[in-house]
């Protein structure tokens, strides 16, 4: 049951579910699917979807914001958008979970599941650990954030997080809370792409990309930390489209950053990624 829904942007919210006494076995990163059959609402698009596919349309899946040590279970939703020529089906589920969800409302979940996940014993293979995240990508990385805090007190933390503007920024009174409380172990970079003057927002945001320069200076030792990369990569779609074309499909977030960590030096079964698209 839907015990709450935080608006953290326009368009992203937080569902936090009531579990009774139940304590629900996962891990930070892992991800629960919804099945959009359920929804009475749906039906007549879920119905033609599935005419246009020719096949059923499948559970989605959300990464949770909750860690598996808080009293709650959360996942936050941002509101995919239709964009002809980029996205080839409008979007079906996520609208009614950010703009419709309310209080009450039942939903029926299955998981937890996903291999975003720290290993049991990441703190013999490192001390920091290295948070790059675009858009909703910051939300499995704030479960895993969250209870590396608490369960793991020797790692330090690097939080890097792109958005295009101040307001697109998911959890940034979250985050800025986390580091109040731990300011030795956690460092937050927020990096916004079309902020005009980014440095108004405060001391640690940054104006443009996620560059290979800010990544030399965030990270000084590349070989020894761990790197959990989360946002939006090239999708089946993008390669459909660029086959079509003729040409390769346009690197994304996830595929430019990668590159770039490789560049200064983080060796690549040291770099955990996450993809969405």
């Amino acid at each position: 049951m839907v015990a709450d829904v935080v608006v953290e942007t326009p368009d992203t919210s937080t569902l936090v579910f009531f579990t009774g006494n139940d304590r629900l076995e996962y891990k930070a990163g892992h991800f629960l699917t919804i099945d959009p059959h359920q929804f009475e609402a749906l039906d007549r698009f879920t119905t033609f979807l599935e005419h246009l596919k020719g096949k059923p349309e499948p559970p989605r899946a959300y990464s949770m914001s909750s860690a598996p040590d808080e009293r709650y279970l959360a996942i936050t939703v941002k509101e995919e958008r239709f964009v002809p020529n980029v996205t080839k089906y409008p979007p079906l589920l996520s609208p009614l979970l950010v703009k419709r969800t309310v209080r009450g409302m039942r939903l029926f979940v299955t998981g937890f599941t996903g291999p975003y996940t720290l290993p049991d014993d990441i703190a013999g293979k490192t001390g920091h650990i290295v948070h790059v995240c675009a858009g909703s990508g910051s939300v499995p990385n704030l479960s895993i954030l969250k209870f590396a805090l608490v369960n793991h007190p020797a790692l330090r933390h690097t939080f890097v997080y792109s958005n295009k503007t101040w307001n697109d920024a998911i959890f940034h009174d979250t985050l800025a809370g986390l580091v109040a409380r731990h300011p030795n172990r956690l460092k937050v970079v927020h990096t916004l792409t079309r902020e005009t003057d980014a440095a108004a927002v405060g001391p640690s945001v940054r104006q443009g990309r996620v560059g290979e320069a800010l990544l030399r200076e965030l990270i000084p030792d590349p070989t020894d930390c761990y790197v959990y990369l989360c946002g939006p990569g090239i999708s089946k779609f993008d390669r459909d489209a660029a086959r079509e074309a003729g040409t390769e499909p346009q690197p994304k977030f996830i595929e430019t950053t990668l590159q770039n960590l490789l560049k200064i030096g983080v060796p690549n079964g040291r770099i955990k990624r996450e993809s969405y698209g």
